[in-house]
């Protein structure tokens, strides 16, 4: 039954790293940059849901639609004002400034709401009901069924229209879309802020049950360039794949190992898929 209740949990975490992954996965795939700022940006989200909780008392499952839009708002224009002048620049000076954005995002967090943890307290954090010996924990649930809802919502928009289309025909053939009249500087913008947005609604589903501190975003970005590396760089689907994998993995481990231990096992997968398959578990075709 312990392990029944690791696979159950592992799956939901599995949903969670999932959005989180896919915003990632996504930027990279349309501008080929890895963006260390993206679990600064997580915090952001967290921040923005906790905030509204506290001023007004909106649920922070309401506040994902704040969260996203702003987060939304601060990658476009991160992207217009930082990322923009450095795309045609060697990838460590792109690395160096995400990380520098990162860094700035952590220390602006700590100057303006301290290094304490804060949390939120809703009515439905305490409700876990006893389902055929599994303990159902009501809000990891919904943010499990609300991540794939979102997940699903942003392939289904790539998938069937116009602009989606045109964001894959840029993460696929950025000199083919140039040619056909794509606005390049457009679909950079708006990729970058979907990845942002994706992250931001992340941390107003994970408020609930997590504490919100300037560093808390460390803890996912590490998982979410695992997911990203083994889904294959750039590959929406294999992100999603590998999420309820390392999902899966870290959950069942913890019932075996310490759980401060339980991310051994994910580097040690990481390690192994790079060693054998370096291009990635679902490598194959991109966003």
């Amino acid at each position: 039954m312990l392990i029944l209740q690791a696979l159950f949990s592992g799956l939901l975490n599995g949903g969670i790293y999932s959005l989180v992954a896919v915003g990632l996965t996504l930027i990279f795939g349309v501008m080929r940059i890895i963006n260390f700022a993206h679990g600064s940006l997580m915090m952001l989200g967290m921040y923005v849901s906790y905030w509204l909780f506290v001023l007004w008392g909106v649920d922070p499952y309401l506040s994902l639609i704040a969260s996203g839009s702003v987060l939304f708002a601060v990658g476009v224009l991160i992207e217009a004002v930082l990322v923009s002048p450095v795309l045609e620049a060697p990838e460590h000076d792109q690395l160096l400034l995400t990380l520098g954005i990162s860094l700035v995002i952590e220390n602006l967090a700590l100057f303006l709401w301290k290094a304490d943890p804060r949390t939120v307290t809703v009515p439905y954090l305490a409700v876990a009901p006893m389902v055929g010996g599994i303990m159902i924990s009501s809000p990891r649930v919904i943010a499990f069924a609300v991540s794939l809802a979102f997940t699903a919502g942003l392939y289904v928009f790539l998938k069937r229209t116009d602009l989606g289309k045109a964001i894959r025909a840029v993460s696929q053939d950025s000199e083919g879309a140039l040619t056909v009249g794509i606005n390049m500087r457009r679909i950079y913008a708006l990729a970058f802020g979907i990845g942002c947005a994706c992250v931001g609604a992340a941390g107003s589903l994970v408020v609930p049950f997590y504490a919100v501190d300037p560093y808390v975003g460390g803890v996912f970005v590490i998982t979410a360039f695992v997911v990203v590396v083994l889904g294959g760089m750039g590959n929406f689907g294999g992100a999603l794949l590998a999420a309820l994998i390392v999902g899966l993995a870290e959950s069942v481990a913890a019932v075996f190992i310490p759980a401060a231990m339980k991310q051994i096992v994910m580097y040690t997968i990481f390690v192994v898929v790079l060693l054998f398959r370096p291009q990635g578990l679902f490598s194959g075709r991109r966003a």
